[in-house]
C-alpha cells in the first residue's frame, strides 16, 4: 500500500512541478513583452530607426509587434501565443503595450 501512495504522491508532484515551470515560463514571456514595448516605444518617440529595428529583435520568437503614432503619441503592441511543450495543451495569448509621447526633433 505504501508503494501504491509514494507513485500517486510522485505523479502528483510532477504535475504540480510542470504546472509551476508553465507558469513560470508564461511569466518571463510576458516580461519580454513588456520589455520589448517599452523599448521598441521610446526608440521609436527618439526617432531611432537602428534602435527600434534592435528593440525588435528582442521580442520573444514568434511575437508580432505593432506600431501606431497618433496625436504624438506612439503606441506599440507586442503580442504572442505562448505554446506549451506538451501536445493538447492550449496556447496562451499574451500582449504588452506601451505608450510613449514623441522627442522634438528626434534625428538619430
Amino acid at each position: 500500500m505504501v508503494t501504491a501512495e509514494l507513485a500517486v504522491a510522485t505523479l502528483a508532484a510532477l504535475v504540480l512541478l510542470g504546472m509551476m515551470l508553465w507558469g513560470i515560463f508564461l511569466v518571463v514571456v510576458e516580461l519580454r513583452c513588456v520589455d520589448t514595448a517599452s523599448a521598441v516605444a521610446r526608440q521609436e518617440a527618439r526617432g531611432d530607426a537602428r534602435g527600434v529595428r534592435m528593440a525588435r529583435a528582442a521580442a520573444p520568437p514568434g511575437a508580432s509587434v505593432t506600431t501606431s503614432t497618433r496625436a504624438g503619441v506612439v503606441t506599440v503592441v507586442v503580442r504572442v501565443r505562448a505554446r506549451p511543450l506538451v501536445q493538447g495543451m492550449p496556447s496562451v495569448p499574451l500582449s504588452a503595450r506601451a505608450r510613449v509621447a514623441e522627442e522634438p526633433g528626434g534625428d538619430w
